[in-house]
């Protein structure tokens, strides 16, 4: 697991895309026992508290249990119900990026490859 320390994306945030990455393209099992957050933030060479947020963060949205005394584990993937705020919200990033996109002169061409690869890929590696 790698964090990007010259992205402008907060630290914790990419500690949540990046778990929830392993567990779509099958790195992290449901069940897996994961680092504690001291462990992490070693790992990663962080502050825990930054560790701390992200997990409670992917506890709140049902990727990840900690059992007290136990430890944390990558929480039984259930059939997500779908949540049209957070919809709504990459449906924002996504006008956004497609903006930029433009600006740049990148062509809806170009920009639905990009989207293909990147939903494909991550649905490949989900089976694999």
């Amino acid at each position: 697991m790698m964090i990007d320390k010259s992205s402008a994306k907060p630290y914790y945030e990419q500690i949540v895309l990046l778990i929830k990455e392993q567990v779509l393209q099958g790195i992290l099992q449901p069940g897996e026992q994961i680092a504690s957050v001291r462990e992490m933030a070693r790992q990663l060479l962080m502050n825990p508290n930054t560790v701390s947020k992200a997990y409670k963060m992917l506890e709140m949205q049902g990727v990840i249990v900690t059992v007290k005394g136990r430890g944390t584990y990558i929480a039984e993937q259930q059939t997500t119900v779908r949540d049209d705020a957070k919809v709504a919200q990459v449906k924002q990033k996504i006008q956004e990026l497609v903006l930029e996109a433009r600006y740049l002169s990148v062509d809806e061409t170009e920009i639905t490859k990009w989207v293909t690869e990147q939903y494909e890929g991550s649905q490949t590696n989900a089976n694999d």
